[in-house]
């Protein structure tokens, strides 16, 4: 078939070589073609090419191969697809298969080159799995990197947040301090005036026996009582901001009448009044309202206080009720000696006392306390005051009238 040259070049070719006619039978081979198939020489001799072919290709193969002689051209076979190649014994292995053609005698011969390429194959499943072994690996290091960063991120969340806490225990803790040393400044004041004049009246009671002198007697009896009620004014204070700020303090809520419970407060505290001093009331309270008489009282008791303690003699407090629909108002007015505007931003606070209030009594929880009954009732409060001036306090309750009325 060959000159003896090209008969050596195909003997000894390192790939499998098969001519075949154009009805598909085997016209010949080389050595390597049988040794990769599994065949004898003679064997090969009476195959046709379709036997070569995997079983599920068979069938198909003939109109394969009619194409390829209505049209001969030199070409891979496969175009991206996998190809195998049937031995002998009927195993199969994958192929790379190229075609091409002669004509002898004007009869076409087409020649098939086959390699196997099981190791090929091999390593190219070795190289996915290792890809797909180094992505997963990559993924997981991702992964564990995510975890880390997110572990890290949620510590340093935790140490800011464990910083604003110690900051805030910090600021709490100089706070509480503060307020400690003023609570010893405060109490350390108020408690010696009533103590030191307790002592002193006491002392004067022994050097009047006579009965004569029973006037004198009285008038520092009088001033041992003052001076304890005010003594139990401080204490109620005191306990009062204890209550309040551990919850043990509850509104309860009744039907009551303003202008009565003004009418009472009034005439307790008529014994504060300095001379010439009194208090100018005026309602519009014609209905019951619903609230807290209890805590109303301590409000108005501690509002009207203040107001006849920083008013000087001669002066007029002005107490005004007006009661609406859906809500009613209490003013406190004075004629003082008002608040600076610094001071007024502070007046809510524990133990603060205003820069002009030094040189009279008190403890500086009152206006704390009103804040704080304020909030249990529903209740705001505004604050108008000018430096010798006076002070006007508006507090402002939400109720409903009572449906009997």
């Amino acid at each position: 078939m060959f000159d003896d040259s090209f008969e050596a070049v195909f003997t000894h070719a390192t790939i499998g070589i098969i001519v075949s006619d154009e009805q598909g039978r085997i016209v010949s081979t080389n050595r390597y073609a049988r040794s990769l198939f599994g065949y004898r020489e003679a064997e090969m001799a009476d195959l046709s090419i379709d036997a070569l072919v995997p079983d599920s290709v068979a069938p198909r193969h003939a109109q394969l191969r009619a194409s390829f002689n209505a049209n001969p051209q030199v070409r891979a076979m496969g175009h991206g697809r996998d190809l195998f190649a049937k031995r002998k014994d009927g195993s199969v292995f994958p192929a790379e298969i190229s075609l091409s053609f002669f004509y002898r005698e004007n009869a076409l011969l087409t020649v098939s080159y086959i390699i196997d390429i099981t190791a090929k194959k091999a390593d190219e499943r070795t190289v996915l799995e290792q890809k797909s072994r180094i992505e997963q690996l990559n993924a997981d290091l991702e992964q564990k990197v995510a975890d880390r960063t997110h572990a890290l991120m949620a510590t340093l969340h935790q140490l800011e947040q464990s910083k604003d806490e110690l900051a805030k225990a910090l600021v709490a803790e100089r706070e509480l301090g503060e307020l400690k040393s003023r609570f010893v400044s405060m109490a350390s004041h108020e408690f010696r005036t009533p103590l030191s004049a307790i002592l002193t009246s006491a002392s004067l009671i022994e050097k009047y026996p006579n009965a004569d002198q029973q006037d004198k007697r009285l008038r520092h009896i009088h001033r041992i009582k003052a001076s304890v009620n005010h003594l139990n004014d401080i204490l109620e204070e005191f306990l009062s901001v204890g209550r309040l700020e551990e919850g043990r303090v509850e509104a309860s809520w009744s039907w009551f009448d303003v202008p009565s419970l003004v009418a009472a407060v009034v005439v307790d505290l008529d014994d504060m009044l300095k001379a010439g001093q009194r208090i100018d009331t005026q309602y519009t309270c014609s209905q019951p309202v619903y609230s807290d008489p209890s805590l109303l009282r301590k409000i108005v008791v501690n509002l009207l206080s203040n107001a006849i303690k920083y008013s000087g003699e001669n002066q007029v407090v002005h107490l005004t009720a007006r009661c609406e629909k859906t809500s009613f108002q209490l003013t406190v007015r004075d004629e003082g000696i008002g608040i600076s505007a610094d001071d007024q931003t502070h007046l809510f606070e524990r133990f603060f006392r205003a820069k002009n209030a030094t040189n009279f009594a008190g403890t500086g929880l009152g206006l704390h306390i009103v804040a704080q009954y304020l909030t249990l009732l529903g209740g705001t409060i505004e604050l108008s005051s000018q430096l010798g001036e006076g002070t006007t306090v508006l507090l402002t309750f939400p109720h409903e009238n009572d449906p009997a009325y």
